[in-house]
């Protein structure tokens, strides 16, 4: 069965959407649209009216170029506002057998458990280490044999009032949104391959404002940070350095961005205010003002790495990706501040019908978006929406194991406790008894035959 998606890349230098196919999860590109970022800095939405402008125009490209006139789509959320935390759920296993409504619940389970601030929402829940019977490092649980499970997730919330300026932006440029994709998780997608994912990888991506960290470890994403830095930082210190135009300061970035050649060369450039004059400028200043701010922006990353404590699970090294890694020399740089790590530059996955210019770095957030809706994300995972993702075919209807305000009793905890146990009594129960309308189990109720007692009166 094929469908058509949307995907929106909201980034600080520049937008782009892709209308896409996906059949059998292939995805062939039907059309795209790319505008220049306007009321956008450092990934935040400054200016709603200005970004809806910016938005609408790369739609309506993508929509003229392939003949659709798609209304909801997948879009990216900057790292700026992301924050990342780790929780636990333990469920028992009334059957013996662990299908997806076990998996679900598990996950949910440690989704309630989270101390998940007020002012954030949650955007992904990713798991990373499922326990089967003690039995810890599981890759996949689905099928087994059990008497309990546990599961260690990441989960990944962005501040509410970031998410509603996004959605009232996207929503003003005539689309809906369907779903919403961390860009450094949705460029991380675009970039590794089957083996990275398996020895645990580092993905930075070096964009216009802004650089995200992203370390995949573990089958899933374990760590994740942002720097308001990027390649428009290196044109305003080649302005000011060389006291010339933006524009030109650009134009000697692109021609003569080079790490690890010098020469004393001596280019002409306009004045800033002056037309008439023009300055001599060794390129050999050109170089040390790119050198200076990129190996700042790198080490600071290579800080986080650190921080992250996640460096020794990172056997596949660093992927580089992003418009930055256009700059010459960028990789040797970058192998110099991460000595021991292997590092290569990450160019996004090939895809069907994808435009010449979109086989560059720096849209590997909107191919990531595609490849994510074509169903290549974490084996399990709980979305934006709440819901469910696997790649297991349809599972049961989950929907009465999703956890709002209200707890599933049988599966989450009393505050005052540190885990959540199920009662196989409870978990039996007709599937046709919504959680929500349960008795609150207190410590009068504690006794399984009590517990019954009301199970009864609910069903009669």
């Amino acid at each position: 069965m094929s469908d058509t998606v949307l995907a929106i890349d909201i980034g600080s230098t520049k937008i782009c959407a892709i209308i896409a196919e996906i059949n059998d999860g292939k995805v062939q590109v039907l059309g795209h649209g790319i505008a220049k970022s306007n009321g956008i800095k450092k990934g935040a939405i400054t200016n709603i009216e200005l970004a809806s402008k910016a938005i609408k125009k790369a739609i309506n490209d993508a929509k003229r170029i392939a003949g659709s006139n798609i209304t909801s789509a997948t879009v990216s959320i900057s790292n700026a506002y992301a924050k990342s935390l780790n929780s636990t759920g333990i469920v028992n296993i009334p059957h013996k057998d662990i299908s997806i409504k076990e998996i679900n619940r598990v996950m949910q389970t440690a989704l309630y458990n989270a101390n998940v601030p007020n002012e954030y929402e949650v955007i992904h829940v990713l798991p990373y280490n499922f326990r089967v019977d003690d039995q810890d490092f599981i890759e996949d649980p689905f099928g087994m044999n059990a008497s309990r499970m546990e599961v260690d997730v990441n989960i990944i919330m962005t501040q509410k009032s970031n998410l509603s300026n996004l959605k009232k932006a996207v929503r003003s440029a005539g689309v809906e949104i369907n779903g919403i994709v961390l860009s450094g998780y949705a460029s991380a997608i675009a970039v590794m391959d089957e083996d990275e994912k398996e020895l645990g990888v580092a993905v930075i991506d070096l964009g216009g404002q802004t650089s995200n960290l992203v370390i995949h470890a573990g089958n899933s994403i374990r760590y994740n940070d942002f720097l308001g830095v990027g390649s428009n930082h290196i044109t305003n210190d080649l302005s000011m350095a060389l006291h010339t135009p933006l524009q030109v300061a650009e134009n000697v970035k692109i021609r003569h961005g080079n790490l690890i050649e010098t020469n004393n060369e001596v280019i002409e450039l306009p004045i800033i205010g002056d037309e008439e004059n023009r300055n001599g400028v060794s390129l050999e200043i050109v170089h040390s003002v790119i050198f200076a701010r990129v190996e700042e922006a790198l080490m600071i990353l290579a800080k986080s790495l650190e921080k992250s404590a996640l460096k020794e699970q990172i056997g596949a090294g660093i992927i580089l990706t992003g418009g930055m890694t256009k700059l010459k020399g960028i990789r040797e740089l970058a192998q110099s501040i991460f000595p021991a790590m292997p590092v290569r530059i990450g160019k996004p996955k090939e895809l069907e019908g994808l435009f010449e210019e979109l086989k560059d770095p720096a849209y590997a957030t909107v191919i990531g978006l595609l490849v994510y809706r074509a169903g290549h994300h974490t084996q399990y995972e709980i979305n934006f929406n709440q819901e469910m993702m696997h790649s297991k075919g349809p599972a049961d209807n989950l929907s009465d194991l999703r956890i709002g305000s209200e707890p599933e009793q049988e599966d989450l905890q009393p505050e005052s406790e540190s885990h959540s146990h199920v009662d196989t009594e409870e978990a039996e129960a007709p599937s046709t008894i919504s959680f929500v309308d349960l008795p609150n189990i207190g410590k009068e109720e504690s006794s399984p035959i009590k517990k019954l007692g009301n199970w009864v009166k609910q069903l009669f």
